[in-house]
């Protein structure tokens, strides 16, 4: 599925179920914390979107979308608890974006592949207003983050910690 059809499956899928969602067009960016200023809201109300490659055994790899408040970082261990993993570590830029439906920094926080597990930390989904980048770099979406878990449906599991100073976030998937 194209860029194009990921933002478009996004339109629809507020319109057909009547859901209030604002755009809001800015200059390109998909870094977290740049593009939460051009949109002009708080970085802790930004959904920040991870591809994880999740091994559960030698044998068997799971994809989990991460999605975190864009002040703080993926709990990578907290993540390989839930999943009882015997390792969980950032997807490479190809699987991403092909399980995701768009390139690294414009990843949604809904999936639309079977093969991608949603999970977001709860307190994305007691925003108010939740804001991503909508499968595009140049226009993000605002909902509500009740509206966004009622839509998305995703696990929702406690796996975000803060980011400090000594350890960097990745890039966004």
């Amino acid at each position: 599925m194209p860029v194009n059809d990921t933002y478009q499956r996004l339109i629809d899928l507020f319109d057909t179920t009547g859901t209030p969602y604002r755009l809001i067009d800015h200059e390109p960016d998909g870094t977290t914390d740049s593009v939460s200023v051009l949109r002009g809201h708080p970085v802790s109300q930004a959904a920040k979107c991870i591809v994880l490659r999740v091994k559960t055994d030698r044998r068997t790899t799971r994809h989990v979308l991460a999605v975190v408040p864009g002040d703080r970082r993926v709990d990578l261990d907290a993540v390989r608890a839930l999943f009882h993993a015997r390792y969980v570590g950032f997807s490479d830029a190809a699987t991403a974006e092909r399980l995701a439906r768009a390139v690294p920094g414009t990843v949604l926080p809904f999936t639309f592949d079977p093969a991608l597990e949603l999970v977001a930390d709860p307190d994305v989904v007691t925003q108010p207003q939740l804001y991503f980048n909508a499968a595009r770099l140049d226009r993000s979406a605002a909902v509500s983050g009740a509206d966004y878990a009622r839509l998305a449906q995703p696990r929702v599991e406690r796996i975000a910690t803060p980011r400090t100073s000594d350890a960097p976030e990745a890039a966004p998937a």
